[in-house]
């Protein structure tokens, strides 16, 4: 009896051919859990822990991810298509776990990924969120947004034994924490991804149609959205309650596991590190000093002991995203807490009379989560070489002359067991037929370079291209009724919506080609402009901006002399499995922010792995990129850094200068056009045009004008295609230094130190 046969005939009474692709679903579940069972969890033979705190864990789709590292997917693979079943068409039936949004998540599941991988004993720490941030409907040309309901009953996820109490100035919440098993590339153990939640939270409180609720209810609302809307007071409540439930939790799992093993809490750096990704999980400084003060430690031991464990990620110099609380909303939360807050701000203010800069509790009584873990941590890394210096030179310079030794770089990484070997199954075995296989360890591509020459090589990639073209082509056929030119130069621009990231620019080279389009000048090659990510509900520029590329995608769509040159889609609810279809198919991948604001950016390196060109400007990992790749094989335009930080230190730029220039305005101005007000609300295009001309905070005219001469030359290049794969396959082979195993590997060096294990070699 075959592998599945087992399971079909215990589950179904079947044969694997009659069963249908739900019931596959759940076999291989079962698979996938027995094989796992198997596996001890690398906690029961180490003494020392990671926890990795993280608001977010965007994991997507978890079956065809643990059958690789199980290293059971070819055998699954073969015997489903032995019986005409296809492992592609039964993963439809599996629902995205909501447990995250943007890079930030992604980032942290890589790594926890890169952690299991790696032999390192860690888990990540978050919550278990029932809607996630929102499940993302388009209809009158605008984002709509819905709950994300995706527990079912038949989850990866298991509730476990454990549940800790919670406490508020008003009641005590008691918690549930569930697991989902973390399995790395053929590793002899398993990690965990504990994520808790509420037993009294209630789902029914939203409705299908909308993302509002009461706010004020925490018993029954604390964990259903990431991000909830904070907006208003009782949001930003909200807010407070959610980080401190996830860290007050995390910190008693820390300090249960650590007396498990002996520890007496004085030694508590023996057993655990703390990894806080971002400023989200912050009040685990001030939630570990209050329960080492229970348990008899005194203030100024605990909160030494908590300074030695934790170290801090900054993934941000946006003023919005280091977060601020008021402390009057901290004590009506959590008194203890808000009161070992000011006393920790005391001690900076004692060591630092002169430096309010450098404060934790400023003069107009706000709460610097950034500062706090600055101050009381061991630790603090920027996420790419350039982030990094802008942290020590710029955003955070006071803290760097204080604590120059604290600072370190750790250029991110992605996992390429997802986004190769699972998202671009064509390419990952061309790899291994061309260099071997054992890149699926090390992410070593480098010998791949020796085939840049080789027209076979050329050829089969082009094809491999057109095959992944093809794959979204059906995609977008099958989820949006949208047909898109599989021979067409395909453009993509995925992220989170926000003016620094520049959807708004792309949109308007769109409208450049476009009106170049109607003047008759027509493009060799047919291109296709997609975009993908969601708006934050309160961010209204970022709606409007989803506003003006869903108008310029029905005004295009519509006219006959474009449409047949010219696309533009916005993929409905952009996520991780909308991902593995979009990157694999990239001609283009937009990296076009505001140089100086991206930290660092993944999906660059995604792109860059299955072999598509990067237009950038030199922000984040872009950087790194060029370095590694060389000026020719990257497509690099704008303003530097150091030029920009200068114009907003100077107050130096002016947004309508660029705006009156010949090139630019009729650009600008095509927003407002009578098409465009047709199709559009004629509010949201009114302000969005008013914005780029009058505030642009982001800057999107200063690099206008260089983006378009750049991308025109990147299409013209396309027509050579040769050379063109020629340099995809530079940016594959030079992608591996990318990986967050090589990251991972980084932060055990410089920070966490701790034993590793390459598990089946």
């Amino acid at each position: 009896m075959t592998l599945l046969e087992r399971y079909t005939q215990d589950l179904y009474q079947k044969k694997v051919y009659d069963c249908d692709n739900k019931e596959l679903y759940t076999v291989l579940m079962e698979v996938v859990k027995e094989h796992s069972r198997r596996l001890p969890y690398r906690d029961q033979d180490q003494k020392r822990k990671l926890y990795y705190f993280s608001a977010e864990f965007l994991i997507g789709k978890v079956l065809s991810n643990n059958l690789i590292n199980l290293g059971i997917y070819n055998q699954v693979n073969n015997e489903l298509i032995a019986n005409g079943k296809s492992l592609m068409d039964i993963e439809h039936a599996e629902r995205e776990p909501s447990l995250g949004n943007g890079g930030l998540g992604r980032l942290a599941a890589c790594f926890v990924d890169s952690i299991t991988k790696m032999g390192i004993n860690g888990d990540g720490i978050g919550l278990n969120y029932h809607f996630g941030l929102f499940k993302q409907e388009f209809s009158d040309n605008q984002q709509h947004t819905v709950p994300d309901a995706w527990l079912t009953g038949k989850d990866w996820i298991k509730k476990s034994h454990l549940s800790f109490e919670v406490p508020y100035a008003s009641f005590i919440l008691k918690s549930t924490l569930y697991d989902l098993d973390i399995l790395g590339y053929k590793q002899t153990h398993r990690n965990r991804l504990r994520l808790f939640d509420l037993d009294t939270v209630k789902e029914s409180i939203v409705s299908e149609n909308s993302i509002e609720f009461d706010k004020t209810n925490i018993q029954e609302n604390l964990t259903l959205f990431l991000y909830p809307d904070d907006s208003d007071h009782e949001g930003r409540l909200l807010r407070i309650y959610q980080q401190y439930f996830m860290v007050s939790n995390g910190a008693q799992l820390i300090l249960h596991e650590a007396k498990e093993k002996g520890s007496n809490l004085h030694d508590l750096a023996e057993y655990a590190i703390i990894q806080i990704n971002d400023t989200h999980p912050s009040f685990i400084i001030p939630e570990l000093v209050r329960l080492l003060i229970k348990e008899g430690i005194d203030f100024e031991e605990a909160y030494q002991i908590v300074t030695e464990i934790t170290a801090f990620t900054n993934h941000t110099i946006l003023a919005e995203a280091l977060e601020t609380w008021p402390f009057s909303d901290i004590q009506l939360v959590m008194p203890e807490i808000a009161n070992i807050i000011q006393r920790l701000d005391q001690i900076v203010k004692d060591r630092y009379p002169n430096q309010a800069e450098v404060w934790i509790i400023d003069g107009s009584n706000f709460v610097h989560m950034a500062h706090l873990a600055i101050h009381f941590g061991f630790s603090v890394n920027g996420v790419a070489e350039l982030h990094t210096e802008i942290l020590k030179t710029s955003a955070l310079k006071p803290f760097y002359e204080i604590y120059p030794d604290k600072f370190h770089n750790m250029t991110n990484g992605i996992t390429f067991r997802r986004w190769v070997m699972d998202a671009n199954k064509e390419l990952s075995e061309y790899l291994d037929l061309k260099i071997g296989t054992l890149w699926h360890r090390n992410a070593d591509l480098s010998q791949f370079i020796n085939f840049k020459e080789d027209e076979r090589t050329l050829s089969k990639l082009r094809a491999i291209k057109h095959n992944n073209k093809l794959r979204l082509k059906k995609r977008l056929q099958d989820r949006m009724k949208i047909t898109i030119d599989e021979h067409s130069i395909i453009d993509i621009q995925i992220k989170r919506f926000h003016e620094y990231k520049r959807q708004q620019m792309n949109a308007l080279w769109v409208i450049h080609k476009y009106l170049e389009i109607k003047d008759g000048n027509i493009p060799e090659t047919p291109i296709t402009v997609i975009f993908g990510g969601k708006a934050a509900p309160a961010y209204t520029i970022a709606q409007d901006i989803i506003h003006l590329i869903l108008t310029l995608s029905q005004l295009i769509r519509l006219d006959k002399d474009v449409a047949p040159h010219l696309q533009v889609v916005m993929v409905e609810n952009y996520n991780v499995t909308n991902a593995s279809y979009l990157i694999p198919a990239a001609d283009i991948s937009e990296q076009i922010s505001l140089a100086s604001k991206e930290a660092s950016g993944t999906g660059n390196m995604k792109f860059m792995a299955n072999g598509a060109l990067t237009i950038g400007t030199l922000d984040g990992a872009n950087v790194e990129i060029l370095e590694k790749v060389g000026d020719e094989n990257i497509y690099i335009f704008g303003k530097e850094s150091q030029e920009i930080i200068h114009l907003y230190e100077s107050n130096g730029y002016s947004s309508n200068e660029y705006y009156q220039k010949e090139t630019i305005k009729p650009l600008v101005d095509f927003i407002v056009s009578h098409g465009m007000l047709y199709f559009g609300n004629e509010d949201r295009l009114t302000r969005l045009h008013q914005e780029l001309i009058h505030k642009d905070y982001f800057m999107t005219l200063i690099d206008l004008e260089e983006y378009i001469v750049t991308k025109e030359q990147m299409l013209s290049d396309y027509e050579d295609i040769d050379t063109w794969y020629q340099k995809s396959v530079v940016n594959i082979a030079n992608s591996g230094f990318f990986s967050s195993d090589r990251t991972i590997g980084d932060y055990n060096d410089t920070i966490w130190h701790l034993p590793v294990s390459y598990g089946d070699e």
